[in-house]
């Protein structure tokens, strides 16, 4: 088996040519757009295909960097708290306490159908907590975090599988924007017609209008903001690690960005949010396309049948809390349809895969800043945390 390893140059340019691939896809096919399957997941999930194909046929097997791509969800989420003005979101307080209260006892029942499911077809337990939460909601790190310690107790394949589970829930994941799409129109919601309240979309002008042309000071001083941020972001997850306590660096990166724009309350300089929010696309889709397209798909292999079991329960039960649950104690408007969405994704996959459907229907339909700030926040504490102390006494 011989190995190519990539350049982050080289990996910018795979994940530039997923994203064209997924965007003629979309361009050239009515499927992927009813479906609403984001450009950068149809384009990442075939150059996969194709990676796969590559080591299976001509044993040649492709390692993409990931650095960029990291740098690329720290921007995002960067973004999203540069547009978390406090001001403008404090009526998110009771919807985040019931996020909260929703997805912390979801993490237990990860764990729980995880056990069940290692047991149903003669594993260990602990197998069962490998493709739990760990593998689900915590993501491919760490699933593979967490395989070390199995590794330790005897489980030697303890990685493939929980990488295995990892990248199945990640392709899983991806049924969100489809299913978030068709829950949106068929309930008629969206984005408020009035002028927003949030920092989002500029409050002086139709939420239909659209800036094709940005000068390029107003651009410079938008990328100083985001890259302020993350550094601001860098500097928290340094002081937190040294207090003994690890954050995951997008929390902190985005909690650079609501540092930034809630002194900007306090001192009055303006900000134009518009191009805030096109960079946080621009960030998101870039780490999509390169996200995908380094799935490792062949780490399923003979496991194929009780990860995609357990895969397709953890699913189920993220569509019925998100849809039949959560939506309702929101309020049934628009922001808990968004929320929902990123349930989905994010129940049954990593907190990134659960953010696309939410910007494809805020493309569609409108921005819902406080949905994003609520799954970002909800992730990184109840379910992260949960994922972290719950996860612990059941492991050992």
């Amino acid at each position: 088996m011989s190995s190519i390893e990539l350049s982050e140059r080289q990996t910018l340019m795979g994940g530039s040519l997923a994203l064209a691939i997924g965007t003629l896809a979309c361009a050239r096919s009515k499927f992927p757009a009813r479906l609403d399957i984001p450009s950068p997941v149809l384009g990442g999930v075939l150059v996969a295909l194709l990676v796969a194909a590559l080591r299976a046929h001509a044993a040649i097997e492709v390692h993409f960097a990931t650095s960029l791509s990291d740098l690329f969800l720290l921007m995002f989420f960067t973004t999203v708290g540069l547009s978390a003005k406090l001001t403008s979101l404090k009526a998110g307080g009771k919807p985040l306490l019931i996020l909260c209260a929703v997805t912390v006892p979801m993490v237990v029942v990860q764990n729980l159908v995880g056990i069940g499911v290692a047991l149903g077809f003669g594993a260990q337990p602990y197998c069962g907590m490998l493709v739990g939460s760990n593998s689900l909601v915590g993501g491919p790190g760490t699933a593979a975090a967490w395989a070390k310690e199995a590794q330790a107790v005897g489980l030697v394949n303890a990685p493939e599988v929980a990488v295995a589970c990892a990248t199945l829930a990640v392709v899983a994941g991806a049924v969100a924007t489809p299913l978030n799409g068709w829950f949106v129109r068929r309930k008629k919601l969206g984005g408020s017609a009035a002028p927003s309240e949030v920092p989002w979309v500029d409050a002086k002008a139709p939420v239909t209008a659209k800036c094709l042309v940005l000068p390029i000071e107003q651009v410079m001083r938008t990328m100083m903001l985001i890259v302020g941020a993350v550094l601001i972001g860098d500097e928290l997850s340094t002081h937190a690690s040294s207090a003994g306590m690890v954050l995951p660096g997008f929390l902190t990166a985005m909690l650079g960005g609501v540092l930034i724009t809630n002194l900007a309350d306090v001192f009055r300089p303006k900000f134009a949010f518009g191009p805030i929010e096109r960079n946080g696309q621009v960030a998101l889709h870039a780490f999509l396309a390169m996200y995908f397209a380094n799935l490792k798909l062949w780490l399923i292999g003979a496991a194929v049948v009780p990860l995609a079991v357990n895969v397709a329960l953890q699913t189920l039960l993220a569509v019925f809390l998100a849809f039949v649950v959560l939506f309702r104690l929101l309020g049934r408007d628009y922001d808990a349809a968004l929320t929902a969405g990123g349930i989905i994704g994010s129940g049954p996959s990593s907190m990134a895969v659960g953010m696309a459907p939410m910007d494809r229907s805020a493309a569609r339909s409108g921005p819902s800043p406080k949905a994003f700030l609520s799954i970002t926040l909800a992730g990184s504490f109840s379910m992260g945390l949960a994922n972290v102390f719950l996860v612990l006494p059941m492991s050992t």
